[in-house]
C-alpha cells in the first residue's frame, strides 16, 4: 500500500472511530486497532494525537473549501446568490461530516498547536468569503470583525442543525440572512464613527 493510500485508510478509520466512540476515544493506539495496523504505522503517519486531529480537521476544511469554491464558481455574481452558496455549502459540509466534525473541532482548542491549525483553516474560509462578497461592499472592503462574526454564526448554526436543534433549512436561511445583514453594513460608505 502506498503512503498516500495508507494515509487515506487511517483517516477513514479515524473518522469511523470518532463517529462510533467520540473524539475523546481517538488515540493513535486505538486508531491502529481500528485500522488493523501496528502502532508504528500510525505514528509514522501522524506522529502524535495532535498531528492526527490536525490532519482530520485539515481534511474536513479542504472538503469544505473545495465544495464552496465549486459552488461559487457556478453561481450567478449577485449578493443573494453568493450568500446562498456560502450558507448552503458551509451547512451541508458540516452536516455531511456529522457530529464527528464537532468533536474534532472541539478537540482542536485543546492545545496551542491545534488552535493554530484551526485558525489557519478559518483564515482560508474567511479569505474565500471576502473574495466572493467584496464586490458588494463599499470600496470592496469587509471588516475582519464582520467575517469573524459570519464564521461564528456559520459554526453555531451548522452545529445546531447537526444536533437537531434547527432544521437544515432554518440553519441555511439564518446564515443567509446573517450574511445579507453583514453585507448591508459593509455596503454603507465609510466615515461613521467606530462604536
Amino acid at each position: 500500500m502506498t503512503r498516500q493510500d495508507r494515509h487515506r485508510q487511517l483517516l477513514d478509520a479515524a473518522w469511523r472511530l470518532v463517529r462510533q466512540e467520540g473524539a475523546q476515544a481517538l488515540t493513535l493506539g486505538r486508531l491502529a486497532e481500528q485500522a488493523g495496523v501496528t502502532k508504528p504505522v500510525v505514528y509514522d503517519q501522524f506522529g502524535t494525537r495532535t498531528g492526527l486531529l490536525a490532519a482530520l480537521y485539515q481534511e474536513f476544511d479542504a472538503r469544505q473549501t473545495a465544495r464552496m469554491e465549486s459552488a461559487l464558481a457556478a453561481s450567478a455574481p449577485s449578493l443573494a446568490d453568493r450568500a446562498a452558496v456560502i450558507a448552503s455549502a458551509y451547512v451541508d459540509c458540516v452536516l455531511a461530516q456529522g457530529r464527528e466534525a464537532s468533536g474534532v473541532i472541539a478537540a482542536l482548542g485543546a492545545t496551542p498547536e491545534l488552535d493554530k491549525v484551526k485558525r489557519e483553516c478559518e483564515a482560508i474560509f474567511m479569505d474565500l468569503c471576502r473574495g466572493a462578497l467584496a464586490p458588494f461592499a463599499a470600496a470592496g472592503v469587509i471588516a475582519p470583525a464582520a467575517l469573524r462574526a459570519m464564521l461564528g454564526a456559520a459554526e453555531a448554526l451548522s452545529n445546531a442543525a447537526v444536533a437537531g436543534e434547527l432544521t437544515v433549512g432554518q440553519a441555511k436561511d439564518e446564515l443567509f440572512e446573517t450574511i445579507i445583514a453583514m453585507m448591508g453594513r459593509a455596503a454603507r460608505p465609510a466615515g461613521r464613527a467606530a462604536r
